[in-house]
């Protein structure tokens, strides 16, 4: 597992609602979660502008939290090719802050973390935000399921790590 004192940051990215959490690895490996949210984007601005405002944001929230670890989920190829080359500007943001600082970037599928978090790999948005608010009862059930899409690529990250040690 991560060792304690570990802060990850997910990152669910989109240009219109970008999910992230913040999670913290504690001792005895108990996991808190220090935030989580979403960075809404206006379609009426430029992809250009989204752009600089979601790199803006992340290294904020990086700063703030003193992030030691990203988690990101790998993309694929919808229907849509000009939303996947999108979306690679937002993940090639994360990216370099990501190495800029140096930090370790732990990427997994769609099918791995509904796997981590539900127990299969096809399991919908929904089956996964309700996982998630089982996981963590105090959290308020979100308006978006990008942020419980975050949440479930934090823990894929740190579950992930505990298998591997």
């Amino acid at each position: 597992m991560l060792k304690p004192g570990t802060k990850l940051l997910a990152v669910d990215p989109s240009l219109v609602a970008s999910g992230f959490s913040v999670l913290q690895v504690g001792d005895r490996s108990t996991i808190s979660m220090l935030e989580c949210s979403y960075l809404p984007l206006s379609s009426s601005k430029t992809v250009g502008d989204r752009v600089a405002l979601f790199h803006d944001f992340f290294a904020n929230k990086l700063h703030q939290w003193q992030i030691t670890d990203l988690a990101l989920e790998t993309p694929f190829l919808g229907k849509n090719a000009q939303n996947f080359l999108k979306l690679g500007y937002l993940r090639g943001v994360l990216l370099l802050l990501a190495a800029k600082g140096q930090l370790p970037v732990h990427e997994f599928t769609p099918t791995q973390v509904k796997q981590a978090v539900t127990g299969t790999g096809g399991a919908s948005k929904e089956q996964v935000a309700h996982m998630i608010l089982k996981l963590f009862p105090r959290m308020v059930k979100p308006e978006k399921h990008d942020v419980t899409d975050a949440v479930a690529v934090a823990l894929c990250a740190l579950w992930h790590q505990k298998r591997l040690v």
